[in-house]
């Protein structure tokens, strides 16, 4: 049981005591710098169930505290502010207790219920860009957090594999592509393909200029510029079956896999379970029709299947076409049951999409439930903002999308750039220089993301987010590496227990009430899938820790009883900035 659980039955037993009141809930806030104490009562909400003076209820409750409660030393109220004072034993015993704990914070208990995080699901036209980026490192690092909060988790993505943008750049390569190929191009497969989707629009574009320079009508031109009908034909080709156009499918869509692979591995992100759209597209029909048979959907005169979502604040949202295909809603319906049929442990899925798809996902959830199934209930959109550059937004058809590959290799160049200039790799091989900027340009994009909460827009500035100080992963990396030329410093660590008779210094209490937030940030961030309250807390953390570090006497201390606690301190600290960063998907440097 936490402090703050003791504390809360302690103060509803008092006001019991005191008033014959049974109180329903207890409020705690942090004791304000400025006065004495570690956690702070909230007495005003109790003036509902206790009538009498603030100050003297504060007085009387911290009275009984004292005298009943070995952990608090002693109170003061300021106003209707109970300040409680901690005994130092209960933090050096909190730390005793966890010092040799690995990953402390973590539940090691999984749940019986899985719940599958779906990310990234690009298309195989292009190779993935910076709002990729955002939703693989979103999706990745709440799969991990909710796995630490003890849950069961799948990790997957739906390639969205067919369709006429597919065909687009299939039909480009076979006019312009002369057999190119990445071994001929030397280039990654998704940018070949990629490369070929900005030639088909170039085309289209000039036929369609073309057209209307002959008169026809610009909404006309662009139904009927030939290669758009080409790309439709081709399509229609793949959907039957042609083995010309598969055999191309196949062979394109292959390039860009490999080309993806690549990128994920330098982004560290990983996925257990693959869908396809090409293999998903027909599910869902029979699921409708089903649905039909017992009302949950109508037809109309045209023989198109509805729902009816008017009474639910929505309005009406068809999942068949007249002609019987499907639409995508039919298909991510569809796609949702076969999940739960893959994987009969899932109960909760996670789809990380951005906010335009806002619409999309409340109608699909609210079907799901109309249809009756249990896990429909724990559905969840992991909705994100658009990440903007100072240069503007990205338009992929014209080419000028930032690339992801691109965007890691810049991130690296800059981390290589600003670390050359603080000059502090002397006695680093180049290789270590080229891990070392990696890991602090990786570790520079992913915290600059990840420390927004998902619902916001970023505006993503890259020399911005690779400084050594303030709210940034190098500031935070920086700490870490600080730490580790502590702990070589003192050789060892003792890993006996600390005296519990310790007179703490001020700020080793505050550092150590920062390590007890741990586990609850953990819960907190599965709870609202949100990656930043990691992030945010490890900045915290750091922050306590250099103003420790610049105040307390660590490998100075003559007493060695407070000096290896402080590097014993130190060492977790160091511990939970690498845990917590794992959670990000960030590493770590031993030396900086």
């Amino acid at each position: 049981m936490s402090l703050q659980n003791d504390l809360t039955q302690k103060v509803i037993e008092a006001v019991k005591q005191l008033y014959q009141v049974e109180l329903p809930s207890v409020e705690f806030q942090p004791t304000r710098k400025d006065f004495e104490g570690d956690i702070t009562v909230v007495v005003f909400p109790m003036l509902r169930h206790v009538k009498g003076n603030p100050v003297q209820i504060g007085t009387q409750i911290g009275e009984y505290l004292v005298a009943n409660v070995d952990e608090v030393s002693k109170c003061n109220v300021v106003q209707g502010f109970l300040n409680i004072v901690i005994e130092d034993s209960y933090y050096l015993n909190f730390f005793n207790s966890i010092f040799s704990e690995n990953d402390f914070g973590y539940v090691k208990s999984q749940s019986d219920d899985a719940v599958m995080v779906e990310y990234s699901s690009p298309n195989t036209n292009k190779p993935l860009h910076l709002g990729h980026i955002r939703n693989n490192l979103l999706g990745y690092s709440v799969a991990e957090i909710l796995k630490a909060s003890g849950k069961k988790v799948y990790k997957t993505q739906i390639i969205n594999d067919r369709g006429i943008h597919i065909c687009k750049s299939m039909l480009a390569w076979q006019k312009f592509g002369e057999g190119e190929t990445p071994e001929s191009s030397g280039l990654k497969g998704d940018h070949l393909v990629g490369k070929y989707y900005v030639a088909f629009d170039k085309a289209y574009k000039e036929q369609i200029a073309e057209l209307v320079e002959a008169g026809t009508e610009k909404e006309k031109a662009e139904k009927e510029a030939p290669i758009l009908l080409e790309a439709q034909e081709m399509l229609r080709k793949w959907e039957a079956g042609d083995d010309e156009v598969v055999s191309l499918w196949k062979k394109m869509n292959g390039w860009v896999y490999e080309g993806f692979d690549v990128t994920y591995k330098n982004l560290g992100v990983d996925f257990d379970t693959l869908y396809y759209e090409s293999d998903t597209y027909l599910l869902g029909r029979d699921v409708v029709k089903d649905g039909l048979e017992r009302g949950v959907f109508f037809k109309k005169e045209d023989g198109s299947v509805w729902i009816d979502l008017t009474e639910d604040g929505l309005d009406e949202k068809i999942v068949l076409r007249s002609d019987g295909t499907a639409v995508y809603m039919t298909q991510d319906i569809g796609t949702a049951i076969q999940r739960v049929t893959d994987h009969p442990d899932i109960n909760g899925m996670v789809y990380t999409v951005g906010n335009e798809q806002d619409y999309h996902f409340k109608v699909l959830f609210l079907i799901l439930k109309k249809l009756g199934y249990s896990w429909a209930e724990q559905l969840y959109h992991l909705s994100y903002g658009m990440v903007d550059l100072p240069s503007g937004k990205m338009k992929s058809r014209e080419g000028t999308v930032v690339d992801a590959d691109d965007l890691i290799q810049n991130m690296e160049d800059t981390a290589a750039s600003i670390s050359q200039e603080l000059g502090k790799l002397d006695g680093y091989s180049e290789e270590e220089k080229k891990q070392l900027y990696r890991t602090i340009g990786l570790g520079a994009l992913k915290y600059y993301i990840l420390k927004v909460d998902p619902k916001k827009r970023i505006l993503f500035n890259p020399e911005e987010s690779v400084d050594f100080q303030g709210n940034t992963g190098p500031f935070i990396q920086y700490t870490y590496a600080r730490i580790q030329s502590i702990l070589r410093k003192a050789d060892d660590v003792k890993s006996s227990a600390v005296e519990t008779s310790l007179e703490l210094h001020e700020k080793e209490k505050e550092l150590l009430k920062q390590i007890q937030l741990f586990p609850e940030t953990i819960q907190l961030a599965a709870e609202n899938f949100s990656p930043a309250l990691v992030a945010n807390y490890t900045y915290d953390l750091v922050k306590e820790f250099n103003s420790f570090y610049q105040q307390v006497s660590i490998l100075g201390e003559t007493d060695e009883q407070k000096k290896n606690f402080r590097v014993q301190l130190s060492q977790k600290v160091g511990e939970l900035i690498q845990s917590a960063f794992r959670l990000l998907g960030i590493d770590v440097p031993e030396r900086m």
